[in-house]
């Protein structure tokens, strides 16, 4: 959640928000025009492996992440940003934050196989 004031400038932390958003928009509308999620992501996307569906108060994802730009490691813990994009073949997940290919799903993963 952010806070504004309507009479003051917005905040640098709602201006990176709204960027988030605009390229989580930017993807959906990709997808809509038939782009693969590969093409969007790139060779560079980081791998998240034995994921599973969690909550955050909003739906995200946890598990094993290699390659992330930010959270350095292979194999690291990580639990995701809200979730707001997840293939039906449960092989790419778009996060508020980023592309996740998606590897192998924990064995108590919530999903049916």
């Amino acid at each position: 959640m952010l806070l504004f004031n309507q009479r003051d400038e917005p905040s640098a932390e709602f201006a990176r928000e709204m960027e988030r958003l605009a390229a989580l928009v930017s993807d959906m509308e990709s997808i809509r025009r038939g782009v693969p999620p590969q093409v969007m992501a790139g060779d560079d996307a980081p791998v998240l492996d034995r994921w599973v569906l969690a909550k955050r108060g909003a739906p995200c994802l946890a598990g094993l992440s290699t390659g992330h730009p930010k959270l350095v490691g292979e194999s690291r813990l990580i639990s995701t940003s809200e979730l707001w994009l997840l293939s039906k073949d449960h092989s790419w997940a778009r996060t508020l934050s980023r592309w996740y290919r998606l590897g192998r799903p924990a064995q108590n993963s919530g999903l049916d196989a």
